[in-house]
């Protein structure tokens, strides 16, 4: 695991968004093994053989995870963006389908 991404994760001012962050680093890692992990544009993004497969970004009030290569996948209304890659937006209180989140992790991951 990269340390800088633990540090973004460990210096989030809302608990409650470290531990989000930390499950959805958790579904990553399970989805993808052997992920990188890198910042980049100060957000935590995950890589494999060197091509984007998700990222996690916050806001005040959200935090935000977006899988790259979606095209296929058959994503709820909830996600929002291009084809090609879609977020999720996590406010305060909800809960996420991680189990859903690592299918869905995989199957857009595949052919990279």
């Amino acid at each position: 695991m990269n340390q800088e991404v633990t540090e973004f994760i460990n210096n989030l001012e809302e608990p409650w968004q470290s531990d989000i962050c930390v499950a959805l680093r958790d579904v990553v890692h399970q989805a993808i093994p052997n992920v990188q992990e890198r910042i980049q544009y100060k957000k935590p993004h995950f890589l494999k053989h060197g091509k984007y497969a998700a990222v996690i970004s916050t806001s005040k009030k959200a935090v935000s995870f977006t899988i790259f290569n979606a095209t296929n996948l058959d994503l709820p209304v909830s996600f929002k963006g291009p084809p090609e890659r879609k977020t999720l937006k996590i406010l305060q209180g909800e809960k996420a389908d991680f189990n859903q989140l690592i299918s869905w992790v995989q199957l857009s991951s595949e052919n990279l």
